[in-house]
C-alpha cells in the first residue's frame, strides 16, 4: 500500500475533586496520509462522565495543504441514537452543505456559503491537535485566530450534527518534551483560548492547553483543560 498510517488510543481522566485521575473516556484514532498530500482522520469517542454519555464516531477527509472536504459523524447520546451527520466543503465555491438526521430534527438538508475557513471541528481531542498544523511555527510564539465549521457547537459535540461556525484563537507557546503513557516525544505547545465575545456555541470555552508530536503529524500527546471541565487526555498506545 501507498499510503501511511498512524494509529492509538488516548485516555480521558479528571480533575475534577473526588475524581482525581479517574478515567472518564477513551478515544481510539487513526490517520491514513495519502501519496496526493490527503488525510483521512477516523475516530470513535467514549465520554462516560458526565451523564448524558457520548458514543461518537467520526471520519475526517483534508485535501491537500489540511483543506477540509468532507465529514462524517454518528452520534450516541445516553445509549440512544442522536444523529447522523454529512459535511462536505466546495472548495471552488466555498459552500458547506450539511445532510442530517435525528429524532429531535429529523431530516434537515443546509447549504452556507462559508468562503474562506480553516478547518471542520470534528470533537475528537486528535483532530484538536492537527489543526495545529496550520500554526506557522517559524513565527515563533504567537497567536492566529481559527475559523472553524462544527457540526455540533456544544463543548462535548453532543447535539444532532448542524452547521455551527466558531472561530476560536490557537497560540503557539514553545517547544517541550512530554513523557507520558505511551513514551517520551518531542512535543510542540499550542493553547486554545475562545476570547469571542459570544463564546463557544453561547458558552465560553475553559483555555485548552494541547502537546503534539513535534513534526508534521501533529499528534495530540497530552491535553488539559482546567475552568468548569477539569480534563485531561493522555496518549497510552501509538504506532507508525
Amino acid at each position: 500500500m501507498k499510503h501511511r498510517t498512524v494509529a492509538g488510543k488516548i485516555r480521558y481522566s479528571s480533575m475534577k475533586p473526588g475524581m482525581e485521575g479517574q478515567e472518564r473516556g477513551r478515544e481510539l484514532f487513526s490517520f491514513t496520509h495519502h501519496g496526493d498530500g490527503s488525510t483521512i482522520l477516523r475516530a470513535t469517542c467514549e465520554i462516560e462522565e458526565p451523564d448524558p454519555t457520548v458514543l461518537r464516531d467520526v471520519t475526517y477527509h483534508l485535501g491537500p495543504n489540511m483543506v477540509p472536504q468532507n465529514l462524517h459523524v454518528h452520534l450516541t447520546i445516553g445509549d440512544a441514537f442522536m444523529g447522523s451527520g454529512w459535511l462536505r466543503h466546495d472548495v471552488d465555491t466555498g459552500v458547506i452543505e450539511c445532510e442530517s438526521f435525528g429524532p429531535s430534527i429529523g431530516r434537515v438538508s443546509q447549504q452556507v456559503r462559508a468562503g474562506k475557513l480553516d478547518a471542520f471541528g470534528t470533537h475528537p481531542v486528535v483532530g484538536d491537535g492537527y489543526l495545529a498544523r496550520k500554526m506557522d511555527i517559524a513565527k515563533g510564539p504567537h497567536r492566529r485566530t481559527m475559523r472553524c465549521f462544527l457540526p455540533s457547537p456544544d463543548h462535548r459535540g453532543a447535539t444532532p450534527p448542524l452547521i455551527a461556525e466558531v472561530n476560536i484563537t490557537l497560540e503557539y507557546v514553545g517547544e517541550e518534551e512530554r513523557t507520558v503513557e505511551a513514551g517520551t516525544f518531542a512535543c510542540r505547545h499550542f493553547r486554545f483560548v475562545d476570547d469571542s465575545p459570544e463564546g463557544m456555541g453561547g458558552k465560553t470555552h475553559p483555555d485548552y492547553d494541547v502537546w503534539v508530536t513535534a513534526d508534521d503529524d501533529c499528534v495530540l500527546v497530552y491535553g488539559a483543560i482546567d475552568g468548569y471541565m477539569m480534563n485531561r487526555y493522555e496518549l497510552v498506545e501509538f504506532s507508525r
